[in-house]
């Protein structure tokens, strides 16, 4: 050989064919359209594969859609064995001529459909063969693992061989969607279980925010009626306290007044007649003295300070079991000075006293009536009280001050430093009526 047909470019470097016999070339074009082929399915399937996100509904048909578009087939079926992959959706697909889904079960053919139910109920022994030629057909199956779960069956058309390059691309596409649908299924359950997590996140989220809400109420409660317990406990004593002042200091130091003033009757010296009066005085004043500390351990300190607050706790606090106290609210209450309320509320108090003590009555009302122009309060009672002895006694009482009756002499020195009149008539109930109109604005006294 010349070192010219040495050097030549040899025809298997360029062409990959080692010879220039006609009959070479044909076979290396049918080995290049089958790489082709081969390289475009590996691209479908990769493109179906990656779809596992969107659910298996979507990942089954668009593998179906890639076998069907390789072989230009005219049937492909796909089944799944009933109890395999249950998360799985659709069970089966049946794809006709053109590529068009078929779900009427007249329309498929009974070899088609007869496969797909022999693979369903895992009669599984025709599934994995391959007729090859033209316009015949291949089953693959589809395994996970070595368990078989489903199969692909293709129906070509006669102008379509089927040969080994194709059967290796369908048991590919096989082998991946068994493992694409168990991705699929195991990425729909962890999307699940990450909904269900963040669901319960936020579920206990809210509960631990109630539950500090609760707590904190809890607490508040808690403090509240430990606070509500120590005033009940303060209450109950002051409470105990002033009835036992009332019940039974109040009488004796009454009594003792009474005893001077009998004696002050059958004494004729006027030493002893100013001596006297002078203990007799003293044992007002004591009167007067226990009275207030009545009232001062009557009155809630930490309770409503309001005056209609404080006559409605005034009955129970050292009345006689005998005696029946109503307290009534008229109109709409306004804010009234401090020592203007404690006034009116000692006003109140000493007619009740009185009622209590002098009138042996059995029932007594105390009403406030709130007007466009004045506060007015009234004490009425059943007793044996007459407004005409009373109003004769105050008068007596003015002008010579031996200390009787000093309690109505001070609901009037109340009510003229309020600026309003003491009214003193024949109540309904049979009794006497004792009313206070005290004009607004009121003014606190001095």
């Amino acid at each position: 050989m010349s070192d010219r047909a040495r050097t030549a470019p040899d025809l298997f470097a360029l062409t990959g064919i080692r010879s220039s016999k006609p009959s070479f070339y044909p076979e290396f074009r049918n080995s290049a359209e089958r790489l082709r082929r081969v390289i475009q399915a590996l691209d479908r399937i990769s493109a179906a594969l990656v779809r596992t996100h969107e659910g298996s509904e979507a990942l089954v048909r668009a593998v179906v859609a890639a076998a069907a578009d390789h072989l230009s087939a005219r049937w492909v079926a796909f089944a799944l064995v009933d109890g395999e992959m249950m998360d799985a959706q659709p069970r089966h697909l049946v794809l006709g001529p053109g590529g068009v889904e078929v779900t009427d079960r007249a329309a498929i053919p009974e070899e088609i459909w007869s496969h797909v139910e022999r693979v369903a109920a895992a009669d599984l022994a025709p599934v994995d063969h391959l007729h090859a030629g033209r316009g015949q057909h291949c089953h693959v199956a589809v395994k996970s693992g070595c368990t078989t779960v489903g199969s692909f069956a293709v129906w070509t058309t006669p102008d379509r061989e089927i040969d080994a390059t194709d059967e290796s691309v369908l048991r590919i596409l096989a082998g991946q969607t068994a493992a694409a649908l168990q991705n699929c299924a195991l990425y729909q359950r962890g999307e699940a279980l990450l909904r269900r997590s963040e669901a319960l996140r936020d579920e206990s989220r809210r509960q631990a925010e109630d539950l500090a809400e609760r707590n904190s109420q809890l607490q508040a409660a808690h403090e509240e009626l430990f606070e509500v317990r120590q005033h009940q406990v303060l209450d109950e004593e002051r409470h105990r306290i002033a009835r036992e002042l009332h019940d039974s200091v109040t009488q004796f130091v009454l009594s003792a007044g009474m005893q001077i003033e009998l004696c002050r009757g059958e004494l004729t010296e006027p030493s002893q007649i100013e001596r006297l009066d002078t203990a007799k005085d003293l044992t007002r004043r004591a009167v007067e003295q226990l009275r207030s500390a009545i009232y001062a351990l009557s009155d809630d300190a930490h309770g409503e300070r309001t005056l209609p607050a404080m006559l409605e706790r005034l009955p129970g606090v050292h009345m006689p079991e005998d005696l029946r106290v109503q307290v009534r609210i008229g109109g709409h209450p306004v804010p009234l000075p401090a020592q203007a309320e404690q006034s009116l509320f000692r006003v109140a108090g000493e007619a009740l006293f009185n009622t209590a003590v002098h009138a042996q009555a059995e029932q007594a009302l105390v009403q406030l009536v709130y007007r466009r122009d004045r506060v007015v309060l009234t004490v009425a009672d059943d007793g044996r009280g007459r407004p005409e002895d009373v109003r004769r006694r105050l008068r007596a009482a003015a002008r010579t001050p031996s200390g009787e009756h000093r309690g109505m002499a001070n609901i009037q020195t109340r009510a003229r430093e309020l600026g309003g009149t003491l009214t003193l008539t024949k109540s309904r109930l049979g009794g006497l009526q004792v009313q206070v109109s005290v004009p607004l604005p009121v003014e606190a006294p001095a």
